[in-house]
């Protein structure tokens, strides 16, 4: 089975999601910028308010794809101690990353939300949203950017995700909602028949109309 695209995969989703609906304890926040049309069918379904929580990479100087750690929305930072203190990296070099990506994040918070301010999370349900979950390095980070805001629940939602990485996220949230945890997992986009890239324009503009809705 695949999704015929982000729209249909956030219906589907939504569907194994009607436990949480009309709770005004819930807030759907989407990792953008994939995640924000799946975000956007579950919110709608279960009239919940919608946002974005956005998560950056913090990489290694010169092996950017090896990750020291991530830091998400309202600038909360997780640090890999394995990688900081396996490599011996100062926390000059940390800091550095850490603000240049802090600039970009925020730069992406400007663009997809506007004037609007970040909504609070502490004591709410949060319903954590992306199209998939591959190695699941982006949702670990968010997740525990969202524990450390104190999000009273934390649901990770998704209609993909890679079943091994499924199995070891359940033990880090309190719900993980998959449609399909396929064995035979070797990319989200693998699951969808439009994959298309997500553009920002699009973001803003389903934000914009979850807001109007809410």
């Amino acid at each position: 089975m695949r999704f015929r695209s982000r729209t249909e995969a956030g219906q589907q989703l939504a569907r194994q999601l009607t436990r949480y609906a009309h709770r005004s304890v819930v807030l759907v926040l989407a990792l953008p910028r994939g995640g924000v049309p799946v975000g956007y069918e579950v919110a709608l379904a279960l009239q919940a308010p919608l946002d974005v929580f956005i998560v950056r990479k913090l990489g290694v100087p010169d092996r950017q794809e090896l990750a020291m750690g991530a830091i998400a929305s309202g600038g909360l930072r997780v640090l890999n101690r394995s990688v900081v203190e396996g490599l011996n990296i100062p926390d000059e070099i940390i800091e550095a990353v850490a603000a240049r990506e802090l600039r970009e994040l925020e730069r992406r918070e400007r663009a997809y939300r506007g004037d609007r301010t970040a909504p609070e999370v502490q004591g709410r349900t949060v319903i954590l949203v992306d199209d998939g979950i591959a190695t699941g390095s982006t949702m670990t980070a968010a997740i525990e950017a969202l524990r450390q805001r104190e999000a009273s629940r934390i649901v990770v939602a998704v209609p993909t995700a890679a079943f091994s990485t499924a199995c070891e996220m359940r033990r880090d949230v309190d719900e993980l909602v998959a449609v399909m945890t396929p064995a035979d997992f070797t990319g989200v986009g693998q699951w969808y028949e439009d994959f298309s890239q997500t553009t920002d324009a699009e973001v803003r503009d389903l934000l914009k109309r979850s807001h109007q809705k809410s």
